[in-house]
Formats: structure tokens, C-alpha cells, sequence
């Protein structure tokens, strides 16, 4: 089960860190692109801000100086990172004086076109970006004037990027790697206590089972094997009903519990009188304390009217009182009192039977326990206060089991308290 459940965190960590890790991948791999266009945006309008310079030093120096002034103008033109030509109409360059093949017959296309765009790999791995733009001067010469950028200053400024981003996404991976496991292991935590509360109730289950079971059957196959008397097969049969009962009992515990962790069994809402379910159960269970020798007292009896199922509560008290009496020993006397004060209703039950020891009283809810001395002095599976505290937490009420007089080994005192009705 602990391998298992480990695979299982294991799986939904690595499905929580591949689904974030897509998520960073489609969300980065998209903003890169933005990021990327919107670069190439601006060295494009860096390269048109180039050329409508150059075109702004051609028409100012023409007017002051003629013929090659416009040539020196240009040249004492300087934008860093970016080379300047300037061509006449028919793309022979003016300045600098001579330009590689490829650049006049971008600016020709531009002559013809207006303007134009053009990326070239160079060598070395170079890659190049151009833009040439016609324009006429004040005298109404046309001219194209012709920008170049090195893109591997787009490129640079796109690796520091990703660079940037691929650091930080591996790091918040890890974050969530780690955070998502932690999730998970908390997550899973509920699912783990509850197959292990699964595993146990079901060997507690089966071993409980597994006595009766044993002693039907032995007793069943002693009475086949010897010869048939009435009196004997009678006390063999007496026996054998005795276990099937407790087998029943069991099952009828189990059944309840099923049914209470599947929300199965309706639970009705009713004004009832704790008093009378009271005196009921007393009723119910006065000739088992007469037949162990337990006297069973009543004290204060006071009207206590509450909204609940009446057979859930009745239930609950013949549990109280059943191991009240079971766990009294012969002489001993079971007291209760029912109270109605400060807005609540309340029913104790207190013994002076062989107590709960201090160490044992957190565990007292749980199926199937039966500490020391209580295995010892009677029979039962431990499933009665399991089905209590089920019944306590239906109708909003709390069970609370305390040494009677404050001394263990004196008995036991059991306080069912329920709301008053609104």
C-alpha cells in the first residue's frame, strides 16, 4: 500500500510538473515571439529613422553647397551600428563612393518600388538587414538613401532574452516540482489514513469474526461425531446460538458502520424528550443488570426536549448503559442522570465498574479496541462507542468519557450532551 501510494504522488507530481512545464512552454514560446516581432519592429522603424536622416542632411547641405557637397554631408553623418549610402535615381552610389553589388540593386528596387526591405545572410554567419527609401530632395532630385544593421544585434538582445527566461522557468519548475509534491503528499494524506483505517477495520474485522466462526463450527462437528442425546445436543445447540447471536451482532455493528461511512442510513429529524428515550433504555437494559447482580439507579430526571432520530439516540444510550453494566462487577451500581441546564441537554451515565485507564481514553472511539482490563472482564468487538461517537456527531452532540470521581480505578463516567432545540 505505502509503494503504491508512493508511485501514485510520484505520478501526479511528474503529471503536475509536465502540465506546468507545457503551460511555460506554450505561454514563454509565445511571448518570445512577441518579444521577437516587436524587436524587429524597432530596428525596422531604427532603420527608417536612419534613412529620413540621411534624406534630412541631403536637402539641407544641397541648398548651401552644390554638386559633391551633398556626398560629404552624408559622410560626416554618423549613427553607431549602422552603415549610411546614399544612390541617385538610377542606384550608382554618390556616398561612399562604391557599394557591393547586392546593395545598389536593393536600391535600384527601391528607386523603382519606393522602398524596400531585405534581409541577407552574410559571411561569417552574418545576417544582414536593409532598408533603402526613395526620397527627393528641395532641388526635386530623387534619391534612395540606404541603411544596413547587423541583425546579430537582434539576435543577441533575443538569446539574452531566452536565456533570461529559460533560467527563470527552470527555477520556478523546480519550485513547482517541490510544491506540487508537498500538494500532493497532503493531498494523498486523507486517502492514505483512510486505506490504512480500511485495512485494519478489515482485520480487526475478520479476526473478531473468526472466534465465533471457529467455535460454531468446532461445536458443530463435536455434535455431529458423537451420538445423538438430548440433553447434550441440546447444550451444543444453546451454544451454537449463543455464537451465531454474537456473529449477528457483529455484523449488525459492521453493517451500521458501513452504512454510516457511505451516508447511507437516513437520519430523521424530530422533537423528541431525551428524558423519555431515557427511561426507555433503562428499561431496555434492567434485566441484564439484574442478572449480573448491578443495581441500575436513576437520579436527576429532568424534562430535556431535543430534535434528533429516536431510534439513533436510543441506540446510543442502550450502548452506554450495555457497557456500563458489562464492565460493573456483581454489587456494583450504574447511576444515571438526565439534565436540562444552560441551553443543553445532557444524559450521564457513570459506574463504578473497573474504569478506562488515563492512556487508553483517546483511544476508546476507535473500531475494534478493547484495551486492558476491558478484554479481559467481558466479550464485545469494540464497535459500541465507534457506533456512539457516529450517532454524537449525526445530532451535533459530543460524547465525553472521563474516570468517575476523578479516580480510574473507580469506574467510569460517560456525558452524552446534545443542543437544545432552536
Amino acid at each position: 500500500m505505502t509503494t503504491s501510494l508512493a508511485r501514485l504522488r510520484l505520478r501526479l507530481t511528474l503529471w503536475y510538473a509536465g502540465t506546468f512545464t507545457l503551460i511555460l512552454l506554450l505561454l514563454g514560446g509565445g511571448l518570445l515571439l512577441a518579444i521577437r516581432h516587436h524587436i524587429s519592429n524597432r530596428l525596422d522603424v531604427s532603420l527608417r529613422a536612419a534613412t529620413a536622416a540621411v534624406a534630412t542632411a541631403t536637402g539641407t547641405l544641397e541648398v548651401e553647397r552644390a554638386g559633391g557637397g551633398v556626398a560629404d554631408a552624408v559622410e560626416e553623418m554618423h549613427i553607431p551600428d549602422r552603415v549610411l549610402y546614399l544612390f541617385d535615381a538610377q542606384g550608382r552610389p554618390l556616398t561612399p563612393p562604391t557599394a557591393d553589388p547586392w546593395i545598389a540593386e536593393a536600391a535600384r528596387q527601391a528607386a523603382r518600388t519606393g522602398q524596400l526591405d531585405l534581409d541577407r545572410d552574410g559571411p561569417g554567419d552574418r545576417a544582414e538587414r536593409l532598408h533603402a527609401q526613395r526620397f527627393t530632395s528641395a532641388s526635386g532630385t530623387t534619391y534612395v538613401a540606404a541603411v544596413i544593421a547587423d541583425r546579430l544585434e537582434l539576435e543577441d538582445q533575443y538569446a539574452s532574452l531566452i536565456g533570461t527566461f529559460a533560467a527563470a522557468a527552470f527555477a520556478a519548475l523546480l519550485l513547482v516540482a517541490a510544491g506540487g509534491y508537498v500538494l500532493v503528499r497532503q493531498s494523498t494524506a486523507p486517502v492514505e489514513r483512510s486505506m490504512e483505517q480500511m485495512r485494519r477495520f478489515m482485520a480487526d474485522a475478520a479476526h473478531e469474526l473468526r472466534t465465533p466462526v471457529t467455535v460454531l463450527r468446532t461445536r458443530a462437528e463435536v455434535a455431529l461425531g458423537q451420538e445423538r442425546d438430548p440433553a447434550r445436543d441440546a447444550a451444543a445447540l444453546r451454544a451454537m446460538e449463543q455464537e451465531a447471536g454474537r456473529v449477528g451482532t457483529i455484523v449488525g455493528d459492521l453493517l451500521t458502520l458501513a452504512r454510516a461511512d457511505a451516508g447511507e442510513r437516513p437520519v430523521a429529524r424530530e422533537a423528541l424528550y431525551l428524558d423519555d428515550l431515557a427511561a426507555s433504555a433503562v428499561e431496555g437494559v434492567r434485566a441484564l443488570a439484574e442478572r449480573k447482580g448491578v443495581a441500575l439507579e436513576v437520579g436527576a430526571f429532568e424534562e430535556a426536549g431535543i430534535i434528533g432520530d429516536p431510534e439513533l439516540v436510543r441506540r446510543l444510550l442502550l450502548i452506554v448503559l450495555d457497557n456500563a453494566i458489562k464492565y460493573t462487577p456483581t454489587g456494583g451500581r450504574v447511576h444515571l442522570d438526565v439534565t436540562a441546564r444552560d441551553g443543553q441537554r445532557s444524559v450521564i451515565v457513570s459506574d463504578t465498574g473497573i474504569g478506562i485507564p488515563e492512556e487508553q481514553l483517546s483511544h476508546v472511539f476507535e473500531r475494534f479496541y478493547r484495551g486492558e482490563p476491558a478484554r479481559r472482564e467481558a466479550d464485545g468487538a469494540g464497535l459500541g462507542l465507534a457506533i456512539a461517537r457516529w450517532i454524537t456527531d449525526l445530532h451535533g452532540a459530543a460524547i465525553e468519557i472521563a474516570p468517575a470521581d476523578g479516580q480510574p480505578a473507580r469506574g467510569t463516567r460517560v456525558t452524552l450532551t446534545f443542543p437544545a432545540p432552536a
